[in-house]
């Protein structure tokens, strides 16, 4: 691993962070391939790291979110187990589907989750009132369900799809979506790395150095949050999932035709 690799890495984890801070995702969809692709990590042991450097970022991000009042615990801990449970369905599922069409499906997901943000929602009355306590506790166990089903089965993407669930589905403005999500990925990611050390060897420096710059980088992301409008940082979370999805789709579409064109 050479020096000037490290360096781009460092600098790249501090975006990682200033996502997470910003959006509440962009962690692992972001993390996975700096690591593969730019310190040569094989991809399990970047999936595992990725796990730990997102689920501690996001856990000191929430920190700041909790001080302005952007996380609601009780729908944050309730969305966090039904997600883990739906994830843990979700992967051993995922084990009998082919890598391309998961990619697919991932993209797909991201597709319409961006149009949806982009969109926006129509008010719900007292459904959507900042307290977060009116929201029905089984719905928010749906949600949870059926988005971990949805992550575990594409293997990322998570905070991607808790904050428009949490936004479109349970009613939380925007930033304090973004907040609560980090309690979610938070859960869900040390829940997926207890798993994968049992057959995963971590290069402990060099992640807890990602980590430590990229909770540098939330600390900016976590300013930023408070100050830009709620319509604004919605639509800008669209554009970016929206984007990043037809990027990953028009990638798997290609290798996918190109692997029936003879050589």
């Amino acid at each position: 691993m050479e020096p000037h690799q490290i360096v781009i890495a460092l600098a790249l984890a501090a975006l990682v962070g200033g996502s997470l801070g910003l959006l509440g995702g962009g962690g692992s969809i972001l993390t996975v391939p700096i690591l593969t692709y730019v310190l040569g990590m094989e991809p399990r042991e970047a999936i595992a790291a990725s796990l730990f450097i997102v689920g501690a970022t996001s856990a000191v991000s929430m920190i700041g979110h909790t001080r302005a009042g952007r996380v609601r615990w009780k729908t944050g801990a309730l969305f966090g187990i039904a997600g883990m449970i739906g994830a843990f369905a979700g992967g051993i599922l995922g084990g009998f589907v082919p890598g391309a069409v998961l990619m697919i499906l991932f993209a797909a997901m991201m597709i319409i989750t961006a149009t949806a943000m982009i969109r926006g929602r129509k008010d719900r009355g007292t459904s959507t009132d900042e307290s977060g306590h009116k929201r029905p506790i089984l719905r928010i166990l749906i949600d949870g369900l059926l988005v971990g089903a949805a992550t575990g089965l594409v293997g990322a993407g998570g905070g991607f799809l808790i904050v428009p669930a949490l936004n479109l589905l349970g009613g939380l403005p925007m930033a304090i979506a973004v907040g609560t999500s980090l309690l979610v990925i938070a859960m869900k990611s040390f829940a997926g790395l207890g798993g994968y050390l049992f057959s995963v060897q971590l290069n402990w420096p060099i992640v807890l150095a990602f980590t430590a710059t990229a909770i540098a980088g939330s600390f900016a992301g976590v300013a930023l949050a408070g100050r830009i409008p709620e319509r604004s940082l919605r639509k800008g979370f669209g554009v970016f999932v929206l984007v990043i999805g037809v990027f990953v789709l028009a990638q798997e579409v290609v290798g996918s035709l190109s692997s029936y064109v003879p050589a």
